[in-house]
């Protein structure tokens, strides 16, 4: 890198100007990316209108099975990561697309419980890292003035994938029958491939870090590096295994499990959950997406309210409890739009913990420490994952109800926000030594 000669003021304005050609470079694609992977995740919860009759599956193997994605993605998640700082973001990025493409359309191919949870698993080993590893990506190209927002950009990719995942999913159902294929199978093929194109997007568009990028001048490289330097904590947990050893990271993975089995859960039972209100399928696709539309334009608006005042730990814990009562309040009415806008209450919660949550592990990790630590706690809290969907469905079966998965859904969020009030009084303690 060519060593350049600037002034404060001058560098401030060339970061401002470095920064912005990279959101535009970067975030736009690995937004997209995100889009099309909660799409191949949630996807089941629409192809299990046609499908479970097709495939004989009960609610309690659907879920099983929708769940156990998160078998194979928890368990390579560290190891995925951890290549990825060895080998560069960049290549392993488009490996994980290609690779989590491949299966997720291959999901086509299902015959029943036990061949369809065998291709789940698969989807979850070929995706295992893209979202931490993509966390950690921004940690590498923006400075925290910036990233909070870069990544409430780059989040906005779930309630947005859940908006359309209704009306494309459906849509993709009526293809039924054409090439001899049923329309859930349509659906896997055609949300599952274009990661593949993603991928190899990737490999043309991405650079590891800023001084790598050619299609920025000498100083902007210069500028945008020094800054994201800069901004490393000087007390930070430089080693992997080391940081598994720091409270903080083992609450917030338990955080994460309790949200995770909220967000997966209503992802993947949320088409079911209104077919029970004797909607057609054409309904139901519109339904679904009118709350993840409100939660994305509160994530956004929290997203810029969380970027000014940086206060993560609290406002997690503000989200986790917002989400906790609309699941309690989806409960409290039989008819359809009470119950629809305590869930439209619960998704903005849930929209809007990610970008608290994630903008937490780089307060406290340092480079190496945060790829393997990220990994570390999203690999363990996404088991939430499993047991999300199982819980609803088996509770389901057990009690001819979705109230009770609901309110199992609304007490794991309560523990979430206990727990990260813990957080906050830990993460107090040590800014005060």
């Amino acid at each position: 890198m060519r060593t350049t000669t600037i002034t404060q003021e001058t560098a401030r304005s060339v970061e401002q100007l470095a920064c912005r050609k990279a959101a535009l470079r970067i975030v736009p694609l690995l937004a997209f990316a995100y889009f099309i992977n909660y799409l191949d995740r949630t996807n089941v919860g629409f192809a299990a209108l046609a499908m479970n009759r097709d495939l004989g599956l009960t609610a309690s193997q659907f879920g099983l099975a929708a769940g156990i994605f998160y078998v194979g993605y928890c368990f390579f998640e560290v190891p995925s990561n951890l290549a990825l700082y060895r080998f560069g973001a960049r290549r392993w990025l488009a490996r994980i697309m290609i690779t989590w493409g491949l299966f997720a359309a291959a999901t086509s191919f299902a015959t029943g419980a036990v061949s369809y949870s065998l291709l789940r698993l698969l989807a979850g080993i070929g995706e295992a890292g893209f979202f931490p590893g993509v966390i950690f990506f921004l940690t590498l190209w923006f400075p925290a003035s910036y990233r909070t927002q870069m990544m409430a950009w780059f989040l906005a990719a779930v309630p947005l994938s859940s908006v359309f995942s209704g009306p494309l999913s459906v849509s993709m159902l009526k293809l039924e029958g054409w090439l001899g294929l049923h329309g859930w199978q349509w659906l896997f093929i055609l949300q599952g491939l274009p990661a593949c194109v993603l991928g190899v997007l990737c490999l043309k568009v991405l650079r590891d870090s800023p001084d790598k990028a050619k299609w920025l001048t000498p100083e902007e490289r210069l500028a945008l590096q020094t800054a994201v330097e800069r901004e490393r904590p000087a007390n930070a947990e430089k080693h992997f295994m080391r940081s598994l050893l720091d409270w903080r990271v083992w609450l917030l993975t338990a955080i994460l499990f309790s949200y995770i089995i909220g967000i997966l859960g209503i992802g993947v039972w949320l088409p079911t959950i209104l077919k029970t209100h004797h909607l057609s399928d054409t309904q139901i696709g519109l339904l679904t997406a009118l709350p993840y539309v409100v939660g994305s334009v509160g994530m956004l608006l929290w997203g810029r309210v969380l970027a000014r005042s940086q206060r993560y730990v609290k406002h997690l814990a503000l989200t986790c409890g917002l989400a906790a009562i609309g699941f309690f309040c989806s409960v409290v009415s039989d008819e359809l739009v009470p119950a629809m806008v305590g869930l439209t209450i619960a998704l903005i919660g849930l929209s809007s913990v990610r970008t608290c949550f994630y903008s937490i592990p780089a307060t406290f990790l340092g480079k190496e420490a945060a790829a393997g630590g990220l990994a570390f706690i999203n690999s363990v809290g996404s088991l939430g994952g499993l047991v999300g969907p199982y819980m609803v469905g088996w509770l389901k079966d057990t009690t001819g109800s979705f109230k009770a998965g609901l309110i199992g859904m609304g007490a794991m969020l309560v523990l979430a926000t206990f727990l990260t009030v813990v957080l906050l009084v830990i993460m107090k303690r040590k800014d005060a030594r």
